[in-house]
């Protein structure tokens, strides 16, 4: 069996002030460094990261003795004229509240569709996964976003729940088992294990 940690990086500023971070390249904030720095994760056989800074210092906080795998398509979603801001100085934007009222299903105002997001990030976990049964891993990591980490659980996780109930906060996430044989034929979904310590 393969088993895989689903790891939120560490908190930002931007997530300190509630603000869609998307394709802001922000680094971790001390307060996540340092909340990283206190857990202690099994070491993995191989560790998958989003391309952005925060992902990219948490797998170097988590695990500093292993070199990381970077997948383009498992960075958080585009969120346009969202992007970098947060509901507080999005009230009285039509565009906002309109997304609001459809239960975030609708694409963000020149930015990433939810579909176009679900299938870039299943392409990334997919590739990851596929890295992993090439290599013959039995234990790896990825060390992704909030939002990648929902549209995966969403789509393969033998629980079924809507994608705002994955949710995890900085640092969260969960242990997820998968069956290569099974993987292999048709892509069969996973079991999952447990949920991480929640920062």
């Amino acid at each position: 069996m393969l088993k895989l940690w689903l790891i939120r990086h560490g908190k930002t500023e931007g997530n300190k002030l509630a603000r869609y971070i998307g394709v802001t390249d922000e680094h971790l904030c001390r307060e996540g460094r340092e909340f990283l720095k206190k857990l202690d994760y099994p070491v993995p056989e191989a560790v998958y990261v989003s391309p952005m800074y925060r992902c990219l210092e948490t797998a170097g906080i988590l695990f500093p003795e292993h070199k990381v795998h970077i997948i383009d398509e498992l960075a958080e979603c585009d969120f346009g004229d969202f992007e970098n801001k947060n509901y507080k100085e999005l009230s009285g934007n039509k565009d906002y509240q309109a997304w609001i009222d459809s239960g975030g299903t609708l694409a963000f105002p020149g930015g990433e569709s939810r579909e176009a997001f679900r299938h870039r990030t299943l392409i990334g976990f997919q590739k990851a996964v596929a890295g992993c049964i090439r290599e013959e891993i039995s234990y790896g990591a990825l060390v992704v976003h909030g939002g990648t980490i929902m549209n995966i659980m969403e789509q393969y996780a033998d629980v079924q729940r809507p994608f705002y109930e994955w949710h995890v906060k900085n640092g969260g996430g969960y242990e997820v088992e998968i069956d290569p044989k099974q993987w292999m034929e048709n892509r069969r979904g996973f079991i999952v294990r447990t949920g991480l310590l929640e920062g």
